[in-house]
């Protein structure tokens, strides 16, 4: 993380006041969070709504361990006999500190975008290149405006690569992210209609993930999925100063399977690029994309291919994603439950729909957010595909959710299909279909919080 005596702080935040009081005092880290203040800490707080986190400024540094703090300009009354930088802004201030400290070190930067799969792809990319090299990875979802700089600036001296995925939900974000970031290579994962409430088309969703490519480095690379029509026509002509590798399930890409098979938690696979059989221990064939992207990537950065296996056979995902537990009667269960979209959504229903050695399959489905104006329609398409030959129950909660239920009960009948408003109620009710020989998939958007669902099948 960064390390630097106040006076080297100041100078990268475009401080307005004379530190030189408390030149000498070391700021270790950066944190927005009172609550997870560390020793030695600067301390960034923002005017919020409800609350202005300046009015905690004092108490964090005289109590709560952090040893100096930005300060907003407009905020009256900033303490005087405290080591405070005084700025124009905090957020921008944030922002410029990471800027000015990821330009001082020596590290190559993969960076990840795409509708789905950003994170399961980081995931890889850092496990694989850690066969390597010293390698950070963005935590959780810190991919935004505010966790990307908190990402960059958790960076040690000594990191050799940094996988850092950049997330959006308006035009001209990624560009401002990849520029900050300025990757050595790039991947896009794929476009699907996540953020269509605020772009209001996949074409639209397209173009501001190929925003990505603005940060990128003299001969770098741009790895995208090469099965996706969006970015075949708009990378067709692409003259810029890096070179481009595709990734996907057709035999015209750079990067392809060659074939998959399917084990107990997780698939073997072979590609076009050599004999060698790897293990993936995630479930889902669009995971053995996401690994391919992955891939490519790591080689571009010297990691040949044969020492690939051990970085995905030792692969342990970010919670709720394809995270495989058991229940209280001895059933699977799939908790997929961080995010949701058609697109992974189904990808997710394919995938159970397909697995054997179940007796029963039951799936608990979420609302999809963030979709725009056509989501109810989205959320009908999803449940009148579900293959009622291969799925026998579905439970659904939420109210945009109740079209799924309208959908799926076209096709399974209203005797196998069950909408809910209650998430406890429907675990009540869920618990009475389940057996030892059951799996059951838990997935829907972060704001429907269903690992609630799994927890209550776990008692």
């Amino acid at each position: 993380m960064i390390q630097k005596p106040l006076s080297e702080i100041a100078q990268m935040a475009s401080a307005l006041n004379d530190v030189s009081k408390f030149a000498d005092v070391i700021v270790k880290g950066v944190s927005i969070d009172t609550r997870k203040i560390e020793a030695g800490n600067l301390f960034v707080p923002f005017k919020g709504e409800r609350t202005d986190g300046h009015n905690f400024v004092a108490d964090v540094i005289q109590n709560g361990g952090a040893s100096a703090a930005l300060w907003q300009k407009d905020v009256p009354n900033p303490p005087e006999d405290l080591p405070i930088i005084i700025v124009e802004d905090t957020t921008t201030a944030l922002q410029e500190l990471a800027r000015s400290y990821r330009n001082s070190l020596d590290i190559k930067v993969v960076g990840i975008t795409g509708s789905n799969g950003k994170t399961t792809t980081k995931d890889m990319t850092a496990n694989l290149l850690a066969q390597k090299y010293k390698v950070q990875k963005t935590e959780g979802n810190f991919n935004n405006h505010l966790g990307l700089p908190l990402t960059l600036l958790r960076l040690r001296e000594d990191t050799e690569v940094a996988v850092l995925e950049m997330g959006m939900s308006s035009k001209g974000e990624i560009e401002f992210l990849t520029k900050m970031g300025r990757p050595d290579a790039v991947i896009i994962t794929n476009i699907g209609e996540s953020h269509l409430l605020d772009l209001g088309s996949r074409e639209a969703i397209a173009d501001a993930k190929l925003e990505i490519i603005e940060g990128l480095q003299e001969n770098g690379l741009i790895i995208f999925h090469g099965d996706e029509p969006l970015l075949l026509e708009r990378l067709k002509d692409y003259t810029g100063n890096g070179q481009l590798k595709t990734f996907g399930a057709s035999k015209d890409n750079d990067l392809y399977p060659v074939s998959i098979e399917s084990v107990e938690n997780g698939n073997k696979f072979k590609t076009n690029a050599g004999d060698e059989t790897f293990y993936l221990p995630v479930l889902g064939n669009h995971n053995i994309l996401n690994a391919l992207a992955a891939m490519l990537a790591a080689e571009f950065l010297g990691v040949p291919f044969e020492k690939m296996n051990a970085g995905l056979a030792s692969l342990k995902l970010t919670n709720m994603r394809m995270e495989i537990s058991e229940g209280a009667h001895g059933e699977k269960i799939i908790n997929d439950a961080y995010n949701a979209s058609p697109t992974s959504m189904k990808a997710a229903i394919d995938l159970v729909a397909n697995l054997s050695g179940y007796n029963r399959k039951i799936l608990v489905l979420g609302d999809m957010l963030e979709l725009g104006p056509l989501e109810e329609e989205y959320h009908y398409k999803l449940g009148s595909s579900i293959d009622a030959g291969k799925i026998d129950y579905v439970f659904t909660f939420g109210k945009l959710s109740e079209a799924i239920t309208k959908g799926a009960i076209e096709v399974l009948g209203d005797d196998r299909a069950f909408s809910f408003q209650d998430k406890q109620q429907l675990s009540n009710e869920l618990k009475k279909y389940v057996t030892g020989e059951t799996i059951v998939l838990v997935k829907g958007s972060r704001g429907m919080a269903l690992e609630e669902v799994v927890h209550a099948l776990q008692k």
